[in-house]
């Protein structure tokens, strides 16, 4: 009775697990320190995990579809300086879809190399972060980004703007979010994904064009990336030339605790943007029980390695290797 017990326990955690956690978490920060739960504090964090979240939606289509996306931080810094400096140059205007179209450019070029070509995703995307590094650092003269008038633009508005009491950044993650789920989820292109991540060969073989659903991915994963640029640029209105340096690996952790999994076939758009929260709260928690916002490098790869167990624990049904 209690083997049975322990068995249907470990299936729910298998399956649920991420939110199980996120619960958990929840309620062990309140009891720690009651400020954590307050509308204010909860809307902060939404806020400050925007950025992360929206590139971390755009990722999770290129995860689905079996690949990765180490570029994602470095080009983050790119579509922030490009905007900053196309601001002052040719206006907002111009400079937002001028910079939308420059992201996304490098993102077709990375769908190329491992769509077309079936280049290594993890070698091409390794590449491309230190040259779109070294572009952004070229692009900028290896300076930082300011805009000259800081009172006078409307620029601000993606940043810092609100929308009957709502912050523009939590709009614009949510309304990407509820858009990316429906095509993940409630399209034929979505199955496609799901499809390509599964088994790439029986996808090909069943005529689904393997190499165009793998551009496609990395598209929507540059344009997710120079949305977050926007709202990065718009936060601040000027920005370090490393500003996305290391993202990379916060979006692979909100990915992989979301439940997606990195050999591809599965994950959600909401399950990503779960895993988006987990982490924003567990950063907002540590430094509100006092301790060093380092610890929370550390959390975060334990929460990682929980994650992966939990991935392979939902392959085999059960939290323990059955020949252990």
């Amino acid at each position: 009775m209690a083997q049975g017990n322990l068995k249907v326990i470990g299936e729910l955690l298998a399956k649920h697990g991420i939110l199980v956690a996120f619960i958990i978490f929840m309620i062990v920060f309140t009891v720690l320190n009651p400020r954590f739960i307050t509308s204010d504090n909860v809307l902060g964090v939404v806020r400050s995990s925007a950025i992360l979240g929206v590139m971390a939606i755009g990722v999770t289509f290129v995860v689905v579809s079996g690949n990765l996306d180490l570029s994602v931080g470095s080009m983050m810094s790119f579509s922030t300086i490009v905007v900053l400096d196309l601001h002052d140059k040719i206006g907002p205007l111009l400079g937002i879809p001028a910079m939308f179209v420059m992201t996304m450019a490098l993102g077709a070029l990375i769908g190329f190399l491992v769509g077309y070509l079936k280049l290594n995703s993890l070698i091409v995307t390794l590449g491309m972060l230190s040259a779109i590094h070294g572009l952004t650092l070229t692009y900028s003269g290896g300076k930082n980004m300011d805009i000259a008038d800081k009172s006078g633009t409307w620029f601000s508005f993606f940043g810092q703007g609100e929308i009957l009491g709502i912050p523009v950044p939590i709009l614009l993650f949510a309304l990407l979010a509820a858009g990316l789920t429906l095509l993940l989820a409630k399209t034929p292109f979505g199955r496609k994904v799901y499809a390509v991540g599964g088994n790439g060969v029986a996808a090909t073989f069943s005529g689904i064009p393997r190499a165009r659903i793998v551009f496609y991915c990395y598209l929507i994963s540059s344009f997710c990336v120079a949305m977050a640029g926007l709202i990065q640029a718009s936060r601040s209105l000027g920005s370090q030339n490393t500003v996305g340096q290391g993202l990379e690996l916060q979006v692979l952790a909100a990915i992989i605790l979301g439940g997606a999994s990195l050999l591809g076939g599965s994950g959600t758009i909401f399950k990503t943007v779960i895993g988006v929260l987990i982490l924003g709260f567990i950063q907002n928690g540590l430094l509100l029980i006092g301790l060093e916002f380092y610890v929370q490098y550390i959390v975060t790869w334990v929460i990682i390695i929980l994650a992966v167990w939990l991935d392979i624990a939902a392959k085999r049904g059960q939290l323990w290797s059955p020949i252990a």
